[in-house]
């Protein structure tokens, strides 16, 4: 009876974005330049904003931090699906399953709450600019970055709980270039069907209260700069900026967490959208929209 309960499944097979060496010829190009641009784009924002003193302001320690856990996020699932385009038989190991799952709603969880605490911090610079130095100090901000890290970890462990011990005996096909919990559940022998509540209202909890507060955060942000004439358009840009990131990263997270029609191309191509592209508009769009920054890159060629 206990050898019965234990997982017999060792590895999963990965179906993959498509069937055509064609296609995965150009993906296997494609993806890997948006991937090396990725990465260095995100690692270029971290070290100017450490080597640069003038973007030693609480704004900028946190978008390092947002640079940083995109570098982590678009590093979990995209090299495996880069590698994999040059395999014809897809697998990956229940551990390696479990790590994706993991590292993924961990730097994700941890980037919903850093999101919340950038909108914070243009909520405090725009709406209270007098007292922003006093609030926005050196140990609120390091405090704001470990609550992001520590919430993300336990959204983490309590989704990889839920699932981790679950048996899986065949079929062992998941039908997306990496692991993620609605899959791996499906394949679970077992009914799923409160596990698959729980683990969405885990995901949806913590999605929902941060978009509520990000909401509240920008509606009194606008709210203030159109009453304001001092520095509007400043402040408009910025925050621009900010929700175009806030919509580019939770737009896909509502689809393929909180949508209730699953449709598989289209889940694939949110799910690349979210792991490849966005990580890559997060330090685009900061860049290009923002003064400073550009400043600091004209200052480095100097």
């Amino acid at each position: 009876m206990e050898e019965a309960n234990q997982s017999v499944v060792s590895e999963f097979i990965i179906l993959g974005l498509c069937d055509s060496w064609d296609l995965q010829a150009f993906f296997l190009v494609t993806f890997s330049s948006l991937y090396l641009i990725t990465v260095l784009g995100n690692i270029f924002i971290v070290v100017l904003i450490i080597t640069d003193l003038h973007l030693h302001s609480p704004m900028y320690f946190l978008l390092a931090n947002l640079s940083f856990i995109d570098f982590c996020l678009s590093s979990v699932t995209t090299p495996k699906m880069i590698t994999d385009f040059l395999k014809e038989k897809k697998t990956i190991s229940f551990g390696g399953c479990m790590c994706q799952i993991f590292f993924g709603h961990f730097f994700g969880g941890a980037e919903m709450v850093l999101l919340v605490s950038m909108a914070y911090d243009r909520y405090v610079a725009i709406c209270k600019p007098l007292h922003y130095s006093s609030i926005m100090d050196r140990h609120v901000c390091i405090g704001l970055v470990m609550t992001s890290w520590i919430i993300g970890c336990l959204h983490s462990v309590s989704q990889l709980v839920l699932i981790v011990k679950l048996p899986f005996c065949g079929p062992r096909e998941l039908d997306s270039f990496f692991c993620d919990i609605p899959l791996v559940i499906e394949l679970a022998c077992m009914d799923t069907s409160i596990l698959e509540i729980l683990v969405n209202a885990d995901s949806g909890v913590l999605a929902t209260i941060c978009f509520i507060l990000l909401l509240i955060s920008y509606s009194h942000i606008l709210f203030t700069v159109c009453h304001s004439t001092d520095g509007a358009s400043k402040a408009l840009s910025t925050c621009t900026a900010h929700i175009t990131v806030v919509v580019l990263f939770f737009g896909p997270c509502i689809f393929i967490y909180l949508w209730p029609v699953s449709i598989t191309w289209v889940d694939k191509f949110l799910a690349v959208f979210y792991a490849v592209i966005t990580p890559l508009l997060n330090p685009a769009i900061y860049t290009l929209r923002n003064k400073e920054i550009k400043n600091a890159m004209k200052r480095l060629q100097c």
